[in-house]
């Protein structure tokens, strides 16, 4: 995954100020506040440039952010140096923290790029070791029927500084979907630098997903359409999914120090 995310990084946040960041993080803070998770330390899984990381910490949230890319880390560290977040470079399949969190998140189908569902069933199950009882998971996927929908096409654009074709391409029977992604960003020099990629990611249904929450001994609580309060359907597109702690966690351990904060 982490590959995937090089020439990538410099431009991201320009290739998806699409993204309405602003009204995702309203929702989860919502739905964190109804289960009574007002404050506390939440951690973000697939930060990226941590968009989302710096809008749950102006919220009161004490965060962290992990991600795979060290290059998406720099962008989001030197975006956010003054808020007191903390950034660390892990793979979410084995990621560690220093003591157990109220909430994990996850946004921009950061979870799709799981492409094994045994080691999406090993996420979950690590999610839920470092959730505080009772914690929160809530992240959100992009559906099969979403990949299906999109399919084999092409997309192409022209910016200024910035141009790019995306080829994309889904496997029905393996559920991978594969985007290749050709990049051409304009240097300091005004000469374009050409930079190609590769992502997976592979299409969840929701009935798997519960599958694989349930093995990890997570409680499912929901199932959104998108970022709104309408149940999922067959038909959603992306879909937002709130799950509880439910077994016993590992070790408790404050990391109040290791933030500079209290909880």
């Amino acid at each position: 995954m982490s590959d995937a995310y090089t020439g990538f990084a410099a431009v991201y946040n320009e290739l998806m100020d699409d993204i309405p960041y602003d009204a995702w993080s309203a929702r989860i803070r919502d739905i964190l506040q109804a289960e009574g998770k007002e404050s506390g330390i939440v951690c973000e899984l697939g930060c990226g440039t941590g968009s989302l990381t710096a809008r749950l910490s102006a919220a009161g949230y004490d965060m962290i952010g992990i991600d795979n890319s060290e290059d998406m880390l720099d962008f989001a560290r030197e975006s956010s140096e003054d808020a007191g977040i903390l950034y660390l470079c892990q793979d979410m399949r084995e990621f560690e923290l220093f003591g157990t969190v109220d909430a994990v998140v996850s946004a921009c189908d950061s979870i799709n790029y799981i492409t094994d569902p045994a080691d999406l069933a090993e996420v979950f199950r690590l999610v839920n070791n470092y959730l505080e009882t009772g914690g929160l998971f809530v992240f959100d996927i992009h559906t099969d029927h979403y990949y299906r929908a999109v399919g084999e096409s092409t997309i192409a654009e022209d910016r200024d500084d910035l141009s790019f074709i995306w080829n994309n391409f889904y496997d029905e029977e393996s559920h991978i979907n594969q985007l290749d992604l050709s990049l051409f960003i304009r240097e300091a020099s005004g000469l374009y630098s050409k930079h190609e990629e590769t992502h997976l990611q592979r299409g969840y249904t929701l009935s798997e997903i519960r599958e694989l929450l349930a093995a990890s001994g997570m409680i499912f609580l929901a199932a959104y359409d998108d970022y709104s309060d309408r149940p999922a359907t067959e038909d959603s597109d992306r879909i937002v999914i709130v799950a509880k702690e439910h077994t016993a966690s590992g070790a408790k351990k404050e990391l109040s120090d290791k933030l500079g904060k209290s909880s």
